[in-house]
């Protein structure tokens, strides 16, 4: 396998991360609670805008290397519904990365068949900002190969209750009986509708909780910490979490003949 070239850099071509690794086996869906990136910055006396500038660089790598393994959604966890909490300056920042990241990389991701879809409550956001989520999706719609899943303003308690209202306006409207609600019905009405389950969950930075992220979609994810800061996660720690991944035994709650 070689690495193709991404965003303006050519990485060392080597068939030797992915020797060890089953192709058959590689998850489908990945999800990375990308944390770290103020912690990053503070251990090297700088502000914490400059971890999510380091952390917004870490993030090109994985994208190529998600892809070239063979993983068919790529989830990552960017603005939840609770970091609205934290400092005005912090949160404009990182709304003019996001809004930076889709000026400099859609091109990219277009020409290398991501389809880039988002996940969250983006009509929320500033209107400029949502017209270049809108773009992102409708220019990458007929790309075929990875699906780059962007939660941004997400909070999984927020996702599970709108679907609840949804689901509650139908039966209302008399287009759904009560009988007729399952985990399906469910399923549909979540902002991740059409894409599988997370088989691998990986959150860097030492914290072993899941922070109101994919709880209905995660019921049978397997988790993968490491204490590696998000700017310094590399592609051989994705490699690393993919293998430890296909050393799991998967039941879903049952047995294995």
């Amino acid at each position: 396998m070689v690495w193709k070239e991404w965003f303006g850099r050519t990485e060392q071509q080597t068939d030797k991360p992915y020797d060890d690794l089953d192709p058959a086996r590689v998850p489908r869906h990945v999800a990375i609670i990308m944390d770290g990136n103020g912690r990053w910055a503070q251990k090297r006396g700088l502000p914490r805008t400059f971890g999510h500038r380091a952390g917004a660089e870490a993030l090109r790598a994985i994208v190529r290397t998600t892809a070239e393994l063979g993983i068919a959604v790529l989830t990552t966890y960017a603005f939840s519904t609770e970091n609205w909490k934290r400092p005005a300056e912090e949160v404009d920042l990182l709304m003019n990365l996001f809004s930076d990241y889709l000026d400099t990389e859609i091109e990219e991701l277009n020409a290398n068949g991501i389809r880039v879809r988002f996940c969250g409550q983006t009509d929320a956001l500033a209107p400029g900002l949502q017209e270049k989520i809108v773009h992102a999706e409708k220019v990458t719609a007929a790309n075929t190969g990875l699906v780059l899943n962007i939660a941004v303003n997400y909070g999984a308690r927020a996702e599970l209750t709108r679907a609840v209202r949804l689901i509650a306006a139908d039966v209302q409207a008399g287009s759904v009986a009560p009988d007729d609600i399952d985990e399906e019905a469910i399923s549909r009405r979540l902002f991740t509708a059409g894409l599988p389950d997370p088989d691998l969950i990986i959150r860097p930075a030492g914290d072993l909780r899941i922070s109101n992220f994919l709880l209905w979609q995660a019921a049978y994810a397997e988790f993968w910490f490491t204490d590696t800061n998000w700017p310094d996660f590399r592609p051989e720690h994705l490699i690393a979490a993919v293998a430890d991944f296909q050393k799991r035994d998967r039941r879903f709650g049952g047995l294995n003949k």
